[in-house]
């Protein structure tokens, strides 16, 4: 853009909740607000969209407020610039906002999830062909790894779609996602945390704390794509120019903490699936769960490292 506009749309998809949620507002207003003085030029309004589920706990966020305001002030004798927040529930996989209101969108390790577990697993009486399995692994069939991709497909153009209809013309958009390297659906760095929740179950299967069949019956609504799936279903949509795609690891200090690498995994696993482990099989299984879960894990990083698959994805409409 030439000049900066007078009030900048942005907005947060997969917000979350808490402190954490305004974080990544207050340093892009620090650093538009930057970039403008650079270039002699007012600082304009923010207007901030944050969207999540219906179920995300907004009043978190409104809590927060006062003091992400009161942070912003601090230093600046003009008070800062006018910022406006209101939250957006719904999913992102359709329109939220008005036709062209928004210069930028920003999604951090949201879109890996899928807007539901890919009707292809069943078979006609419902049943999934996913057997003892919650993800794609080397003992799926098939047919799996093909239905995880075809939802992939469809979510994705569909996201695409709905966001270039709310964005300006040469309005940015980027997003981080978990991913994989090559085409192998089942490389350790990408589907290894759900084949090891997998084993986690049967084992509290065997101890007959939970039904086979419940096991049988839950599958993630997840899907890591590889870099050539992004590129190809950019282009196919056709809204939107790649400006950067780049890759990077999680490295195993990144996580590890004074409990143990395993433990800080299974935090973060559980922190994302708790909601529908318990829904599915009840809260009473999650603590010896995500116990056994942390177990497999430092086993397995005693082998072999792993380091999951991050994509850093930079677009711009059309």
């Amino acid at each position: 853009m030439a000049t900066t506009p007078k009030s900048l749309g942005i907005a947060d998809l997969g917000c979350s909740s808490g402190n954490n949620s305004l974080s990544i507002i207050k340093e892009m207003v620090d650093a538009i607000e930057e970039a403008s003085q650079r270039a002699l030029q007012p600082v304009p309004e923010f207007r901030v969209h944050l969207n999540d589920l219906p179920t995300n706990d907004f009043n978190a966020i409104f809590l927060a407020l006062p003091d992400f305001y009161r942070e912003l002030r601090r230093g600046r004798d003009d008070g800062g610039p006018p910022i406006y927040i209101a939250a957006y529930p719904g999913t992102f996989y359709g329109r939220l906002f008005p036709s062209d209101c928004l210069h930028f969108i920003h999604s951090s390790y949201s879109l890996h999830w899928l807007s539901r577990v890919p009707p292809g697993i069943y078979d006609e009486q419902g049943k999934s062909i996913n057997k003892g399995k919650i993800y794609i692994s080397e003992s799926s069939p098939p047919q799996v790894s093909e239905a995880y991709f075809r939802q992939f497909q469809e979510d994705f153009s569909l996201f695409l779609r709905s966001r270039s209809k709310e964005l300006i013309n040469g309005g940015r958009m980027v997003f981080i996602l978990l991913g994989r390297m090559g085409s192998n659906h089942t490389d350790r760095n990408n589907s290894l945390w759900w084949e090891l929740l997998s084993r986690s179950l049967s084992i509290l299967v065997s101890q007959g704390k939970i039904e086979e069949e419940k096991l049988d019956s839950y599958n993630v609504h997840f899907y890591a794509p590889s870099q050539q799936e992004l590129e190809d279903e950019i282009g196919r949509e056709g809204s939107f120019q790649v400006e950067r795609l780049e890759t990077f690891e999680i490295e195993k200090v990144a996580l590890e903490g004074i409990t143990g690498y395993g433990s800080a995994v299974a935090r973060t696993i559980r922190a994302v699936q708790e909601s529908m482990l318990s829904h599915h099989f009840g809260e009473g299984i999650l603590d010896d769960l995500f116990h056994h879960f942390g177990r497999l894990v430092d086993e397995e990083m005693e082998k072999e490292e792993m380091r999951p698959i991050n994509f850093v994805v930079s677009l711009r409409k059309k």
